[in-house]
């Protein structure tokens, strides 16, 4: 036998949409705008940050590009000498002498001079000296040209095995020349703390800016946040004075034209009936029995129709319900649904006293509930169970058939075919009721109605 289907709440959607467009109260209202302000400066801080560092990389690598170009021109170049460049100890020592007292220093850490084959001529770092690397594009093209350019150095490259202490560094290289015209690569290595206070620089000029535009604008927002609350509610206040008008002048209607039936047509096919049985027994007594027989026939379908009125007179507005109570209205509706070749029991497991909108709501729902039996399920057998009062204090309703069943999921939705089910769903929204439903194609269908723990403990009491 396989597993029974899962219960699916269907007031839970109508919850969540209902949550949807409630309008949020002021201090909601003020607590999000809050928490929007505080996102907006977070991103606002995240992405400060992120422009600030790359516009002081950005001046740091064209200020070390400058720099460099300085120091090769200015220092570098005039003490170069052919010796140097032949590997001459004595101008090498000279050379580092002036660079260890006028270049390297605070921002300064390392000097290189190579040749167009990328041997390293001269280095501060004399393990470097006499190594070969070789040159890529770019420095060849600063060499040839006689230029200049900078980059964050690539502390993974084997030249720069010795620099890997000093945290992260830029490389500027510039190209200088010997007194006979020969051309090399000067390079120079500058810390990167520059760019860390260059950012901070750049980040309080652009935080000021930014955190009070957010925090002007949020002021702006407030007292239009406020009117707009105030207008949602208004609109949501008149759309339910207007839905709830609608009802009332529904169920009005309902009652004048189940009193007009009751009052009027219904009173007038039993009286005529009776007329024409009567008129049957008189025929039937003079001995005229064809004309017995036709007087009887026209009181029988009479009374056929008068029940056919009674029935509908249930389904437009049950008189006992407001008369006498659920039961009796739901013994009507069950009267009402038999005549359609479905038979309906109704087992009132201790059921409480209902309010008059729980009692509604109720019989709303078995009616649309075993409507839907009668149209779609082809059931033999419905039953509907009222109660028992649960341990929490909440009062189930269950309406179950043997019919086809069917796969509930969208149900809830108005083009599934089931109109009436999503007013009954936002019916028991309303109420803070919960309505479910199990079914499963040829295993019939259960439908639950939950009403609330306590919602009306002094009637029930």
């Amino acid at each position: 036998m396989p597993p029974e289907p899962a219960w699916i709440d269907l007031t839970v959607a109508q919850t969540r949409r209902s949550a949807l467009v409630e309008p949020p109260s002021r201090r909601g209202l003020f607590t999000r705008l809050i928490a929007a302000a505080v996102l907006v400066v977070l991103v606002v801080v995240a992405v400060g940050v992120f422009v600030a560092r790359q516009l002081a990389e950005r001046e740091a690598v064209h200020d070390a590009a400058r720099s460099a170009q300085l120091l090769g021109d200015v220092i570098v170049e005039p003490a170069l000498s052919d010796a140097l460049l032949d590997g001459d100890a004595e101008a090498r020592a000279m050379l580092d002498e002036l660079v260890r007292s006028r270049v390297l220093g605070d921002s300064v850490v390392r000097v290189k001079i190579w040749d167009a084959d990328g041997r390293i001529l001269y280095s501060d770092e004399p393990r470097l000296i006499g190594e070969t690397f070789g040159l890529d594009d770019e420095e060849r093209t600063v060499l040839a040209s006689n230029g200049v350019e900078a980059e964050v150095s690539d502390l993974g490259a084997p030249e720069n095995r010795y620099e890997t202490g000093q945290g992260a560094l830029l490389e500027a290289y510039h190209a200088v020349t010997s007194p006979s015209g020969r051309a090399v690569l000067f390079e120079a290595y500058f810390r990167y703390d520059q760019v860390s206070v260059r950012t901070g620089e750049l980040w309080g000029a652009f935080s000021l800016l930014a955190v009070g535009s957010v925090l002007a604008l949020l002021v702006l927002l407030l007292p239009l946040g406020r009117r707009l609350v105030v207008y949602l509610r208004d609109v949501r206040a008149h759309r339910e004075a207007v839905l709830q008008h609608a009802l009332d002048a529904s169920s009005d209607e309902r009652r004048r034209i189940a009193g007009r039936l009751h009052d009027g047509a219904i009173q007038d096919l039993t009286a005529s009936a009776l007329a024409l049985h009567g008129g049957a027994s008189r025929a039937q007594r003079s001995g005229d029995a064809a004309l017995a027989a036709e007087l009887d026939e026209a009181a029988r379908t009479l009374r056929a129709n008068v029940g056919g009125l009674r029935s509908l007179l249930v389904d437009v507005y049950p008189p006992s319900l407001t008369a006498a109570g659920i039961r009796p209205a739901l013994d009507d509706l069950a009267d009402a649904v038999r005549g359609r070749g479905v038979r309906v029991r109704i087992v009132d497991d201790e059921l409480p006293d209902l309010t008059p909108d729980e009692a509604r709501l109720v019989f709303r729902v078995v009616r649309e509930c075993l409507a839907n039996t009668v149209r779609h399920a082809k059931a033999g057998e419905a039953v509907v169970t009222l109660g028992p009062v649960q341990p929490d204090g909440s009062v189930p309703v269950e309406i179950a058939d043997d019919g086809h069943g069917f796969d509930p999921e969208g149900i809830e939705q108005p083009e599934s075919g089931h109109l009436g089910i999503p007013l009954i769903v936002e019916a028991a929204a309303a109420e803070g009721a919960r309505l479910r439903v199990r079914s499963r194609p040829g295993q019939g269908t259960r439908w639950q109605l939950v009403l609330r723990a306590n919602a009306s403990a002094g009637a029930r009491g």
